[in-house]
């Protein structure tokens, strides 16, 4: 069977087993990949960039070498070669865990419970919960939901498209170590330089395209073009900036402005600043449409891995 189409109904199924059965409660693979990742830090770390991208060559180097090896075992079998497509996808995409949280924060915020939410935030993102009343409980879901469109489905399924099992094991190690050490704080302040600049460049490609096919599932393609041009380049993040800036006018909302992380106050810019303030029910508009997004970018990286394959043929 020819690798595109392996691809195709392996990413299909991962990504069906994802929608049906969501994430594993114990013994996720991307756990353990943090387990091990956290194992490699306690050896390495120094507070140098140096010894940071050792790290981050290391553990991604290991996830990349080991989806290798196993494509390369299974490659004489076409439904082995299908069903570790379909395992690998369903490990490293997370969009059913992405909604269930949102949800369950939704839902708490619709009942008039906000300590409710505020507890459940952290699963979904790092903001300081307590810092936020129920208006800005809903703005930082939606821009979850986001800009997780992104990483837990959109880049993955992309860098599938290009590299088979060890594109999708490898986007997913980079994701994950950017959030264990990528962050700006003293102890990864350099030593997480280089998982931070990583994690830029592979997300780029599936922050385009998620922006891109959110102007086409939203209910506004003109006013999710307008934002993502005005406001994208504004963002901090060169990966988040497009996605948020696109969904805020896909959805007809303002999203960015004063937000608190690890009691660091950061005073990010609007995103369409035409549109209305953030609603309780936006939640389940938001996750429609990150699902709508997910589908599309199913259907775009099946094509562009077939293209790839007749231009090498």
């Amino acid at each position: 069977m020819r690798a595109d189409r392996v691809f195709a109904y392996g990413a299909a199924a991962g990504l069906l087993g994802d929608q049906l059965l969501g994430d594993p409660r114990r013994g996720h693979p991307v756990a353990v990949f943090g387990r091990a990742a956290g194992a490699v830090e306690k050896v390495l770390w120094r507070d140098h960039r140096g010894w940071g991208a050792l790290h981050t060559a290391v553990c991604v180097g290991g996830a990349v070498a080991l989806g290798a090896a196993a494509q390369s075992l299974v490659r004489p079998s076409r439904a082995a070669s299908v069903a570790l497509t379909a395992a690998a996808t369903w490990a490293v995409v997370g969009g059913t865990s992405l909604a269930r949280e949102a949800r369950t924060v939704g839902r708490a915020l619709e009942a008039g419970d906000v300590e409710a939410a505020r507890a459940r935030l952290p699963h979904l993102c790092g903001r300081d919960p307590q810092a936020l009343d129920a208006a800005g409980i809903a703005r930082a879901v939606v821009e979850s939901v986001a800009e997780n469109t992104s990483d837990a489905v959109v880049g993955a399924l992309v860098w599938g498209a290009v590299g088979g099992v060890p594109g999708l094991l490898g986007f997913r190690a980079v994701n994950t170590l950017d959030a264990m050490v990528g962050h700006r704080s003293a102890r990864y302040r350099r030593y997480g330089w280089a998982s931070a600049r990583l994690d830029d460049v592979a997300g780029w490609p599936g922050a385009r395209l998620t922006a891109g096919l959110a102007t086409v599932a939203g209910g506004d393609p003109a006013g999710a073009v307008r934002a993502w041009r005005a406001d994208a380049g504004r963002h901090p993040s060169p990966n988040a900036g497009p996605v948020e800036a696109s969904f805020a006018g896909a959805l007809g909302v303002r999203l960015g402005g004063t937000l608190s992380y690890g009691g660091r106050v950061e005073h990010r810019p609007v995103l369409n600043r035409e549109g209305r303030p953030v609603e309780v029910g936006d939640i389940e508009r938001a996750v429609r449409l990150s699902r709508r997004v997910g589908l599309l970018a199913l259907g775009v990286s099946v094509a562009a891995r077939a293209l790839l394959k007749g231009r090498a043929s």
